[in-house]
């Protein structure tokens, strides 16, 4: 059935799991549906949300909105808590979200310390990497259970197609396959096709961008 996948999206997958360091990578039909389909996942009514106040705006409406209006609760939290996150969570806190670099602000979370508080309590820790990149962020080596993606930045590469990844180890892949596949946020296997032309540039590009933008910062920095 196409909506669960196609020969295209199947490959595609296997190379982002790939790359992510674990068993599973389901392809989204954009970033936003990523991100949706993995908190609808691990939270119901009654549950409660420990999210980054650095958040893609997006994030932050969807649970500000939707989230709320199906009996879950948010809370925001300084990225740069650390360890302290532990006094913000709750015996009905189910899903821990970073992102790091997050959003527009670009704050570094001490993701080891955030996670390992999280799973003391047996919460789900789901990371956004699309600023930290496949290439240059290893999220699943510090603790995390869920890493998404916005392919249509780094990964696309060629603004020409939109899409996001989730990538997990087994444990976590049941309820998000579930969630997918009931969400129906399935990408064109004409944009898996693209994404895995941006793959193929992707350390390169990454590379020139990294120095184009250090180039610019430390220019930046010797202005008055």
């Amino acid at each position: 059935y196409g909506r669960y996948g196609t020969p295209s999206s199947a490959s595609l997958e296997s190379v982002i799991a790939a790359l992510e360091g674990v068993d599973h990578a389901i392809i989204t039909s954009s970033g936003l549906s990523a991100i949706v389909t993995a908190l609808v996942a691990f939270l119901k009514a009654g549950d409660h949300l420990l999210m980054v106040d650095s958040v893609y705006g997006p994030t932050r409406r969807f649970c500000d909105n939707e989230l709320k209006r199906f009996g879950v609760e948010t809370t925001y939290y300084d990225p740069l808590i650390g360890a302290g996150i532990a006094s913000l969570i709750k015996p009905n806190t189910k899903v821990v979200y970073i992102e790091s670099p997050g959003s527009l602000t670009f704050e570094v979370q001490d993701i080891p310390a955030i996670a390992k508080e999280a799973h003391k309590k047996n919460a789900v820790v789901i990371s956004d990497n699309t600023w930290g990149t496949l290439l240059y962020s290893k999220p699943f080596e510090l603790g995390v259970d869920v890493s998404i993606h916005s392919a249509t930045k780094y990964i696309s590469g060629h603004s020409d197609l939109v899409m996001g990844t989730i990538a997990c180890r087994s444990k976590h892949y049941k309820p998000l396959i579930f969630a997918y596949r009931d969400m129906g946020a399935c990408p064109s296997a004409d944009n898996c096709y693209l994404a895995h032309r941006g793959l193929h540039t992707m350390g390169v590009r990454l590379k020139q961008q990294y120095e184009n933008a250090l180039g610019i910062a430390k220019w930046l920095k010797a202005r008055p």
